[in-house]
């Protein structure tokens, strides 16, 4: 018997180099511990032996786009200032000060010419040196030779993303994201800006989150109203130290769906984000997946913009990339959708749902970001304006769209079942191959610690 669904080819219009599958990773067939998703001591592990040891988005480079531009990044118990110095270089600092231990960097983002201490007012300057201690002629300089600069960390950028390390024997970030970087850089994230920022909290671990969010296999089932606009096959592409890949075809309906000619609201909107109005548009479910691909790549010529370096599935589609350990990014030439998985300092049973949207702003008829990212009408989409973070607490609808939403309800029910003694652990399909592949990074890194 044949397993798998490699068979399923997803792909329509002209082939492309982009869309090539990579060679396959075997990851086994094991079935792991459900105590992973509750146990504190494996929480514990995790910080020792994976957090603490990897690369970690902490910011994105359309916030740090002038010297002076800080963003705080906050991992379990841990906070950092990441910073663009005068050098036009990133750096990243452990937020807090080294007289008392107070954190400086209050605030989640913003523009300084020093950092400043909030409780004694010590000054630093981008790059972290200490640059004026108050009244210091009041401290043996036996004292201040224990060091006054703060912390610093490892600092690297790659694609439009700015990354941190705590590690100092990490492998280069490039290395480290191999061919995911390359991708990601191919949609300039650089050039885009924050048009939408929230974090909420979930009820359940967050490995929880990232395994709901890294496969389409429950879409009929937790989603259905989703079966009209998207194909749930797939291809899934897997690359050394966790990272993955997988398409989602869109704006056409998945197999299981019984209509697949009437261009149905959900096909309509998409055709909308291509600049089709869809009152026009004379073809059929079957045929508006080519059409939105054709009509970008006239829309990319009108305008100045260079869509020949990307595939037709591309401009089409939702390509989304899982970043070994905690996040995934959904990929479209207009805009990035950016999902971080955030762990609960001290509870292994919650976690933040951390979201931006990042948008390039053209005035052209119809560009906007996707319409199933879900942005309200009011939102400012210039870049003129960096949002506010939103934070929405735990038991409060995370009023993100009604997918996002119906996941929110859904994971605390994953989350109570993994302590069930009738539950043995997950048992993952070739459709859940992006799950096992990050159990078995997580696992490699954990070894024999838990």
């Amino acid at each position: 018997m044949t397993f798998g669904f490699r068979g399923w080819d997803i792909h329509i219009g002209t082939p492309h180099p982009f869309n090539d599958r990579a060679p396959e990773i075997d990851n086994g067939t094991a079935r792991p511990d459900p105590s992973r998703f509750y146990d504190p001591a494996f929480k514990a592990a995790e910080w020792e032996r994976m957090w603490t040891k990897t690369w970690l988005l902490a910011a994105v480079a359309a916030d740090l786009r002038e010297p002076g531009d800080f963003v705080r990044f906050d991992i379990m118990t841990e906070s950092f200032i990441v910073v663009r110095d005068t050098d036009n270089k990133f750096k990243a600092h452990y937020n807090v000060c080294p007289h008392r231990g107070s954190r400086i960097a209050l605030s989640e983002f913003g523009t300084v010419d020093q950092f400043t201490c909030p409780f004694h007012s010590w000054q630093f300057a981008l790059d972290g040196t200490n640059v004026k201690i108050t009244d210091q002629e009041t401290f043996d300089p036996d004292v201040l030779c224990h060091g006054t600069d703060l912390t610093s960390v490892r600092c690297e950028s790659a694609a439009g993303l700015v990354f941190i390390s705590m590690d100092p024997d990490a492998p280069p970030l490039a290395e480290w994201l191999g061919p995911v970087a390359d991708h990601i850089e191919l949609y300039d994230p650089a050039s885009m800006n924050v048009i939408h920022h929230k974090r909420s909290e979930w009820a359940a671990n967050w490995k929880g989150g990232v395994d709901a969010f890294y496969e389409l296999y429950h879409l009929h089932s937790v989603h259905p109203q989703t079966q009209c606009v998207m194909d749930d096959r797939t291809q899934i592409d897997v690359y050394p130290n966790g990272m993955s890949r997988q398409f989602v075809p869109f704006a056409q309906p998945s197999p299981r769906f019984p209509d697949q000619e009437t261009v149905n609201p959900g096909i309509q909107m998409m055709l909308a984000d291509a600049g089709i109005d869809p009152a026009t548009f004379d073809g059929t479910a079957r045929d508006s997946r080519a059409a939105i691909q054709a009509a970008k790549r006239k829309r990319a010529a009108d305008y100045g913009l260079d869509y020949d370096r990307f595939s037709d599935t591309q401009l089409s589609d939702s390509t989304i990339y899982g970043i070994f350990p905690n996040v995934q990014i959904g990929c479209h030439p207009e805009a990035l959708f950016i999902h971080r998985f955030l762990p609960h300092p001290t509870d292994p049973e919650r976690f933040t749902y951390d979201n931006i949207i990042l948008f390039r702003h053209l005035d052209a008829p119809g560009y906007r970001a996707p319409a199933w990212m879900g942005l309200s009408e009011d939102v400012d989409t210039t870049g003129m304006i960096r949002p506010d973070v939103v934070h929405v607490p735990l038991g409060v609808a995370p009023e993100l769209g009604e997918v996002l939403d119906q996941d929110s309800e859904l994971l605390p029910i994953v989350q109570q079942g993994a302590h069930s003694r009738g539950f043995k652990g997950p048992l993952w399909s070739y459709q859940e191959g992006r799950l096992r592949h990050f159990h078995a990074e997580l696992d490699r890194h954990l070894g024999d610690a838990v």
